[in-house]
């Protein structure tokens, strides 16, 4: 069987890891699917001088290799949701060439285009490699679960915050602090905006909604929240309650539609996803036939990630397909999201308060008022006149009655900042 051709454009961290990865296991790879992967183009602003690549053309410009090159399949690893990522991806599929990406951004803006697009044509269009790094979670819920009805799929979608709110728990330092030491350690970004107030969450989410309900990819109707509220305060009395705190993406049919939502959560402490530490990454899916799935690792890096690049060529060169989003594209159906004020859950808030008399009747008559019924209360230590935390917890009940509540608790003139939420799911 003829040669797999394989041009890269990006040379970055992943990109260099799926080189290596080429290179060191290519007797293997060969022998698994009956044919050589051989490396035929790479492009990046300039050549890496750690990898070997001095037998291979090199371009400079992206763009003009994915017009000009001879290859059979583009590996995209440069990022962004537009730019020149589409441009060499949408170039290669109007060729007619086989596409395999890691850039979740585009596939969350795009995918419903360059899915059309791959299947027109005849080719894949994979993207195993952009949802959580080197876990196969996009061929679990494509292939492996394919003949289940699920209910709800979700997880740990983001290292960075994992690890974020995994010292902060472990060393009660603060937000801001924990997130410098990340940066420091190279978890974080310089500019660490996507990972901490959820986007790149929400990215991960909307695919993995299109796959586990047969749906159209639609970002834009994902809630989004970020972590950057989230005290040590909130981290030691989540330990009092039960709880760990985690940033988690969740898609889940209702009666209303299907929820699309990232934010944190309080999950209870032996819960599957409350043990999941560090940078780690983890999903869960939830079928009528298989009841509960946990799939977790390493969820970012140049080997787990490029792992999952090659995992998608080697289904390209054994000549494995299915549908991208698991039915045809033109098959997908627009997504119908669950309003956020009709989600109905429990809660977890924070209030900092004058200790005065009377200050938690009105409190607890905001609560009555709207239907909220609270569950428990903590307050350490009594400082008549001084300010003072206090953190609720409260039963299941809609959004729109908890959202109604807090309003009205913002304006009892004892509350001096406004409360924080977080929800809680009973895992």
């Amino acid at each position: 069987m003829d040669d797999l051709k394989i041009a890269i454009a990006g040379l970055g961290t992943v990109g260099g890891g799926t080189v290596t990865l080429l290179h060191r296991h290519a007797d293997l790879l060969s022998a698994r699917v009956g044919r050589r992967l051989r490396l035929v183009a790479c492009a990046a602003l300039e050549k890496p001088a750690n990898l070997a690549l001095d037998a291979i053309p090199f371009y400079s410009d992206a763009r003009v290799m994915a017009k000009d090159a001879d290859y059979d399949v583009l590996v995209e690893l440069i990022g962004g949701s537009s730019g020149i990522a589409l441009d060499v991806v949408t170039t290669a599929l109007g060729r007619g060439r086989h596409v395999v990406t890691a850039n979740k951004a585009m596939v969350a803006h795009h995918g419903q285009k360059l899915a059309e697009l791959a299947e027109q044509a005849g080719v894949t269009f994979g993207f195993e490699a952009a949802v959580a790094g080197g876990i196969p979670v996009i061929k679990a819920l494509r292939e492996g679960l394919a003949a289940n009805r699920l209910s709800q799929v979700y997880g740990i979608l983001n290292g960075t915050c994992n690890y974020i709110l995994t010292t902060m728990r472990e060393t009660g330092r603060e937000f801001a602090d924990v997130l410098a030491e990340a940066q420091a350690l190279g978890y974080a970004e310089a500019d660490p905006s996507f990972d901490i107030d959820g986007v790149d969450t929400a990215h991960k989410l909307s695919i993995l909604t299109s796959l586990a309900f047969g749906t159209v990819v639609d970002f834009a109707k994902v809630h989004v929240e970020g972590i950057r509220h989230v005290s040590a305060f909130d981290i030691r009395s989540a330990e009092e309650l039960g709880y760990r705190i985690k940033l988690l993406g969740i898609a889940r049919r209702t009666e209303d539609g299907i929820e699309q939502r990232v934010h944190p959560c309080m999950v209870p402490i032996r819960s599957s996803i409350g043990c999941v530490e560090g940078v780690f990454n983890a999903v869960v899916a939830e079928g009528d036939f298989i009841g509960r799935t946990l799939f977790e690792g390493r969820g970012a890096g140049a080997t787990p990630t490029a792992s999952a690049v090659v995992a998608d060529i080697l289904d390209i060169a054994a000549g494995r397909r299915t549908p991208t989003f698991g039915l045809p594209a033109k098959a997908l159906a627009p997504l119908q999201v669950a309003p956020m004020e009709q989600h109905r859950g429990a809660f977890y808030i924070r209030l900092t308060v004058l200790d005065r008399p009377g200050v938690f009747a009105d409190i607890a008559a905001a609560l009555r008022d709207e239907e909220v019924s609270m569950e428990a209360i903590l307050q350490r230590a009594r400082a008549p006149g001084e300010t003072v935390p206090v953190v609720m917890t409260v039963h299941d009940t809609l959004e729109r009655s908890m959202t109604r509540a807090v309003e009205r608790i913002s304006a009892i003139g004892e509350v001096v900042e406004p409360p924080h939420l977080i929800r809680i799911e009973a895992f």
